[in-house]
């Protein structure tokens, strides 16, 4: 199965090359958006900040959404699940895919539900949000079939996307956000799966399964 990993300077290509092929897949780089018509799908990796999105502006851009209209699937991973929202208050000049509603924030860095004792201070975190945390599974999904809720993930980022009708799980760092999301063939997750182990193994064997399912209906 042909998997195009998109290169625009943002991530960390060879450690999730490495899980998808673990999982099977044929994995290969395009160098123009043009070639993305030759592939089964699409993964949208990414760590640091938006502003490195401004890359996909252009035929990058409407090539990836005519892709997505055509029903191939794309997988979108931390950064990748921030730019297929509207915009991000990190870089607010440069626009995401908008293929969901609203715009990413930074994480606020306050516990409101753990006071300081004494002081009766909200407790403050460390951001960026850096390590192992749960997911609390909210609807049906197919990224997470035989993901157990309440599984733990790897995050690195400082900003998050909001909760919105596509969200199929949060996580909660001193607020809630949103750390996946489904819809139709497009999925996307603010952790990252190549660094969460079994977990993360099953949710790209996931995505693997819906686009062979997706090449087999279009046969």
């Amino acid at each position: 199965m042909r998997v195009a990993l998109i290169d625009y300077g943002a991530g960390n290509l060879a450690s999730v090359r490495k899980a998808l092929t673990a999982v099977g897949a044929d994995v290969h780089t395009p160098a123009t958006a043009d070639a993305l018509d030759t592939f089964a799908a699409i993964v949208v990796p990414g760590v640091g900040h938006f502003n490195a999105t401004a890359t996909l502006q252009g035929s990058w851009r409407d090539r990836i959404r005519a892709t997505i209209d055509q029903g191939v699937p794309l997988l979108g991973i931390c950064l990748g699940l921030q730019w297929l929202f509207e915009g991000s208050a990190e870089a607010p000049d440069v626009r995401g895919l908008g293929l969901v509603d609203g715009q990413c924030t930074r994480l606020s860095g306050t516990d409101e539900g753990n006071r300081t004792a004494g002081t009766g201070r909200a407790t403050r975190l460390k951001i960026p949000h850096v390590g192992w945390n749960a997911l609390r599974l909210v609807r049906p999904s197919w990224l997470f079939d035989g993901v157990s809720d309440g599984a733990y993930v790897y995050f690195t980022h400082a900003y998050a996307a909001p909760v919105t009708e596509v969200t199929t799980a949060t996580t909660t760092y001193g607020e809630t956000f949103a750390s996946a999301l489904e819809r139709g063939r497009v999925g996307a997750v603010q952790f990252h799966p190549e660094k969460s182990g079994d977990v993360g193994l099953r949710i790209l064997r996931n995505f693997l399964a819906l686009t062979e399912t997706t090449a087999a209906g279009d046969s």
